[in-house]
């Protein structure tokens, strides 16, 4: 199936004014005004909440694997999550994850 350029930009512009318009219904309407301390506490967990979110399905069903799930990747998420919990710093538990799948990928061949 072959798709003519005008389709293309047509779904590339829409996806831009979607995407514009979820994040303005946010940041545009309530961006002036100060939120309740209870909002801001809850807002202060979402990049924790995102990261497990976007790591799972690469741990548990990761493409280079063909979707069966790996040791050195499982292995590489178990520490990960063990240096975020002991640490309480993202920076460090991606670094160790990213290390250890290095290493288990490199013993595991």
């Amino acid at each position: 199936m072959t798709m003519a350029s005008w389709h293309i930009w047509l779904i590339i512009i829409t996806l831009g004014v979607g995407t514009f318009l979820i994040r303005f219904s946010f940041l545009g309407l309530l961006g002036n005004r100060a939120l309740p301390p209870w909002v801001l506490r809850h807002l202060r967990y979402t990049a924790v909440a995102v990261l497990p979110a976007i790591a799972t399905p690469l741990v548990l069903w990761p493409a280079a694997t063909d979707g069966q799930t790996d040791p050195a990747r499982l292995g590489a998420a178990v520490l990960a999550l063990a240096v975020g919990y002991v640490f309480k710093n993202a920076i460090w538990a991606i670094a160790a994850g990213m290390g250890a799948l290095y290493l288990f990928l490199y013993i595991g061949g």
